[in-house]
């Protein structure tokens, strides 16, 4: 094995980012080395690359970014039982502490001090990256790479449309970035009745049509609420995963939801948002939930289980595939709005 690799680097605290050659990091006793077959870009990102607020208050350079990847294990420590040498790897990327009243009562996914591998650790876009054995979710090597490198942002979508009941209910999907696309194939696969997809971007639309919505509302120049409540017989949708974080989408998923639905919301906010508590929710009976990555293990599970029957077509979603030195030409492509999922290859192949 080389001593060292190429990486892409977040060198200081600025925007941009570059391509280095740096060391292959040290494993521990319980960690695993990967080489990084395939990583996928996240809006989270753009946010790194870009060097906006949030990257400024949580991103500490010098960092390597990434964390949405698969791989083959490269070599493990001494005390790694699992998996072994050569086999297909993905990994969760929130690193629970294992410790607090969340860890301890099955909600490690919201646990009180997470590390993100990526964010606050160095992360995949690199030849190899490092990860605690715990981490680690071994692959059926029947699910293709493109796939396997996608399961993070994949299973933000598998938590929030199976936070409640999905079969036979109708449900709508603020926000068809990447999570809200997958959304879509996942209520599908699920058993939804109807899916309405609410998208002001004329591309991502495109996309939601290819991912069998079958409704595609622009509520720029449409009154969603309105076609809603026509195509429901004036009831509004048992379900809306909202995946937008935008004050107008929220506005919408309250509109649109009937009389005892479920909100779902995972979209991230970037002020706060007002609404009549008494008319939004306490009169209609609704539920509204917070969803926050995915549940340690058990959307692991889920969504393995739907990719190995088959019931995912997610391929209309993956737009870019570019080898990983070319990462600033596919941020680039990512602020366009005419891309949706990039995927990164380090040996530059695909």
């Amino acid at each position: 094995m080389p001593d060292t690799m190429l990486a892409v680097m977040k060198p200081e605290p600025k925007p941009g980012a570059e391509i280095r050659e740096v060391k292959i990091p040290a494993f521990g006793r319980t960690d695993v080395l990967v080489k990084v077959s395939v990583a996928s870009v996240c809006g989270t990102d753009l946010h790194i690359y870009n060097w906006d607020p949030w990257a400024q208050h949580r991103i500490h350079p010098p960092l390597i970014p990434g964390h949405e990847f698969c791989g083959i294990v490269t070599a493990v420590g001494d005390e790694v039982t699992s998996v072994k040498e050569g086999d297909f790897v993905s990994a969760e990327m929130h690193v629970a502490c294992g410790k607090c009243l969340q860890c301890r009562t099955g909600e490690a996914h919201i646990c009180q001090h997470v590390s993100i591998i990526g964010v606050d650790q160095n992360g995949a876009f690199a030849e190899y990256v490092c990860i605690p054995e715990s981490n680690i979710w071994k692959l059926d090597p029947a699910i293709p790479q493109e796939y396997a490198s996608i399961l993070d942002p994949l299973g933000n979508a598998v938590h929030t449309v199976l936070a409640g009941e999905i079969a036979a209910k109708t449900v709508a999907i603020t926000g068809t970035g990447p999570i809200g696309l997958f959304a879509i194939a996942v209520a599908r696969a699920c058993g939804a009745t109807q899916v309405f997809a609410i998208e002001v971007n004329q591309y991502r639309r495109k996309i939601a049509q290819q991912m069998k919505a079958d409704y595609v509302l622009d509520p720029s120049t449409q009154d969603v609420r309105q076609i809603i409540m026509d195509l429901t017989g004036g009831t509004g949708v048992d379900v809306v995963c909202e995946m937008a974080g935008h004050p107008n989408a929220i506005r919408t998923a309250f509109d649109i939801v009937r009389r005892g639905g479920r909100i779902s919301l995972l979209g991230l906010t970037s002020k706060p948002i007002t609404l009549n508590f008494s008319e939004d929710i306490i009169f209609k009976g609704i539920t509204v939930q917070g969803i926050n990555g995915r549940r340690m293990f058990q959307t692991w599970y889920q969504m393995t289980a739907l990719l190995k029957a088959g019931k995912l077509d997610l391929h209309p979603v993956i737009t870019d595939k570019l080898a990983m030195k070319d990462f600033n030409q596919g941020m680039e492509r990512l602020k366009t709005g005419e891309a949706s999922k990039i995927l990164l290859y380090p040996n530059g192949s695909r």
